[in-house]
């Protein structure tokens, strides 16, 4: 498996983090966090860049709105030294889910099943 992680890191970036991402993170980047996904956060030594490599599956919607706001520099400080306040009635994170089982459905949608007979509508039909 090791030698197949490798050769698929070398020419994707679905995979993790390519070999060239780890080289730039290796001789210019500053470990700046971890989230709760084990996704790692960095940012160049001038703190003009800002990174994730993620932990598996590289998806954005895995990031969180508190790394998300410093990775796109809306706040200075990250996450880890001064946390965001969440208010009680926020929900806690969670990926897009467009394109699996767990996806909206309006209501009317083909996706959902068949609703119960109405009582309050009667459908036309031609005589």
């Amino acid at each position: 498996m090791g030698i197949i992680n490798s050769v698929l890191r070398l020419v994707t970036w679905w995979n993790g983090q390519t070999l060239g991402t780890q080289l730039f993170t290796w001789r210019q980047g500053v470990r700046v966090g971890e989230d709760e996904q084990g996704n790692i956060f960095y940012q160049t030594r001038d703190g003009k860049r800002r990174w994730v490599i993620y932990n598996g599956e590289v998806e954005a919607t895995r990031v969180s709105p508190d790394w998300h706001g410093w990775m796109h520099f809306t706040y200075d400080q990250p996450p880890t030294k001064d946390p965001l306040v969440h208010k009680s009635w926020e929900k806690p994170h969670q990926e897009n889910l467009t394109g699996t089982a767990m996806a909206y459905a309006p209501a009317g949608s083909i996706r959902r099943a068949a609703p119960a007979v109405r009582a309050d509508y009667e459908a036309w039909q031609p005589e």
